[in-house]
């Protein structure tokens, strides 16, 4: 009788050095695609104003905006947003280390976390990608990272702050601080006080949630602790590397 061994199928041969090379090629083809692709993004919105974002065409609100110069945006509103959102803008190269640091250590203490991006990483998540939440907002870190890193390269601080805040959400279906302080304050952002500079920053982090005209509670609150902060911005000229 025939040994059953001489019955069994010989084992599929070894992948060919070949075909893995191809895959290997293919995949460093996509990622030179990616990098210039991006790179030619970037360069565009150096000088040409992001016509929409990603997270206006999934805003289910319709899209308000207008875009404005810095020219025509009043330097209140600048301070607010650097004394609000990144005191070390003009020092940092688009990580404040620091804060990611601190954040380490909350996750470690099992504590919650602040939110810690620079404006030029929310400039460049605006711009170049989508909000996410969940596992969606942990993967969209990854290219953050080059896109951020790509924009404080490419464009000079005071184009970042310019976009910035052009594209942030101020409302709902609102975007840029233009159409925000016209739908709050019925003005041009060229005309903003201080006080009212401060009432839009305090609502960047959750626009749809807290609200700029008449605020109560920890939104005025931080408004006012924002009108205190822009003096020291406006005092050590932390807001300089804008006006060169």
């Amino acid at each position: 009788m025939a040994s059953l061994a001489a019955f069994d199928p010989e084992p599929p041969p070894p992948p060919q050095p070949a075909k893995r090379r191809g895959w290997f090629l293919t995949l460093l083809r996509w990622l030179l695609y990616f990098v210039l692709g991006s790179i030619a993004w970037v360069l565009l919105y150096a000088v040409v104003p992001p016509p929409v974002t990603l997270t206006m065409l999934t805003d289910g609100n319709g899209i308000t905006k207008d875009w404005t110069s810095l020219d025509d945006i009043d330097r209140n509103m600048v301070r607010a947003v650097i004394a609000a959102e990144d005191g070390k803008f003009c020092s940092h190269d688009g990580f404040d280390i620091e804060a990611i640091e601190d954040a380490k250590r909350r996750i470690e203490q099992g504590r919650r976390l602040r939110g810690g991006s620079t404006i030029s990483q929310q400039t460049a998540k605006n711009a170049f990608l989508w909000q996410g939440s969940g596992w969606t907002r942990y993967v969209r870190k990854v290219p953050e990272v080059w896109f951020t890193f790509l924009i404080e390269t490419l464009w000079p601080k005071r184009r970042i702050m310019e976009v910035y805040l052009n594209i942030a959400e101020t409302g709902i279906g609102t975007y840029g601080v233009e159409a925000g302080a016209r739908r709050y304050f019925r003005k041009s952002a060229a005309e903003l006080t201080p006080r009212e500079a401060a009432r839009i920053a305090a609502i960047l982090p959750l626009p749809k949630k807290r609200e700029a005209v008449s605020p109560g509670g920890w939104t005025r609150r931080y408004g006012n602790l924002i009108v205190a902060r822009m003096g020291q911005v406006r005092r050590d000229g932390l807001d300089g590397c804008v006006y060169r």
